[in-house]
């Protein structure tokens, strides 16, 4: 149902993550923002498919969530 991302679209992802984190240190000494540049990168290093972020990440909680 859920498609797997190929090795370089995840690697290319990860590497824009990274830039964009370098771009974007400047601007993260503002608390209230900084959490959320934070929490959206985070979601886009994590998305290695098709499958939703949070759909992923409560199957590895093993239902705790």
């Amino acid at each position: 149902m859920y498609k797997p991302f190929d090795k370089t679209q995840v690697v290319l992802r990860r590497s824009a993550v990274v830039v964009a984190g370098i771009v974007c240190a400047p601007t993260l000494v503002v608390p209230p923002l900084a959490s959320r540049i934070y929490s959206h990168l985070h979601q886009i290093w994590l998305k290695d498919s098709t499958k939703p972020v949070w759909l992923a990440e409560s199957e590895k909680a093993g239902g705790f969530l």
